[in-house]
This record gives C-alpha cells, structure tokens and sequence, in this order.
C-alpha cells in the first residue's frame, strides 16, 4: 500500500466522519464533529494497519486474519454508541447520535479496506436518511424523531 494510498483512505474516512458530524453538531449534542471525524478516521486506521501487518507476517507457516481487529474494532464502537444512549422519564436520548457514530465506524472500515463504492454508497444512503428525514419531520408536526 502506497503512501498516496493510505493518505486518499485516511482523507476520506476523515472527511465523511466530519460531514455526518456536522448533523449532530448542528442539533447540539456532545458527539460532533470531532468525535464522528476521529471514530471514523481510526477505525480506517485499525484496518489499514491490520491489513498491512496481514501482508507483512502471512507465510505458508502462518495466515493471520485481519477480520479479527474489525471484529474487535466493531464490539468496541458498539460500547461507545451505547454509552451515548440514555433514558430520561419516557424518552430515549441520544439514538440518532449512537448510530451515527456505529454508522462512521463502519465508513472508517470501508474507506480503510479501499472499497471505494460501499463507502460512497453508504454515505449517500446515510445523508440522504438523515437529510430527507429532518425536512419530513418538519412538514409532519406530529412525526418525532
């Protein structure tokens, strides 16, 4: 992998995690833009360096799968978006948040394993729900979100 390689994946990773931050930063609430820009930018990282370290140790001897550190990489974001989540009186909070955060580490994988049209495609589907979603919210007063 190439510098330019790594440097396009990391960029990309950053850039979608900061566009799906902006959404929560807008509305106010604690997990922004840098926290969906870093949640996405390292979990790229994670896989980049899985990936590498794959290519750098594999042998006939040994072949190390690098689908373990998404495997751990996807538990430990499952943590942190649930630790966002909380109940108060008869509303739950922060959902949205939560799965922004599951939904940048997924990017980050994507963008850290190249795989350049899920990343493209899963942003686009995932803006245009959070988009298209505020704006029928708005026009049906008694939708909530």
């Amino acid at each position: 992998m190439t510098w330019e390689d790594i440097a396009i994946r990391l960029g990309a990773a950053t850039v979608i995690g900061l566009a799906f931050g902006f959404d929560r930063e807008m509305r106010g609430h604690e997990a922004g833009l840098r926290t969906h820009a870093l949640v996405s930018l390292s979990s790229a990282m994670i896989v980049i360096s899985s990936l590498m370290m794959f290519e750098a140790v594999k042998s006939p001897e040994a072949q190390p799968d690098p689908l373990r550190a998404i495997e751990g990489l996807a538990q430990a974001v499952g943590f942190i978006a649930a630790g966002l989540i909380f109940v108060r009186g008869d509303k739950v909070r922060n959902l949205t948040t939560a799965a922004n955060i599951w939904l940048c580490a997924a990017v980050g994988i994507a963008c850290g394993a190249g795989q350049l049209p899920l990343v493209v495609i899963g942003t686009l589907l995932g803006l245009t729900v959070l988009v298209v979603l505020r704006v029928l919210y708005r026009v049906m007063p008694d939708a909530q979100e």
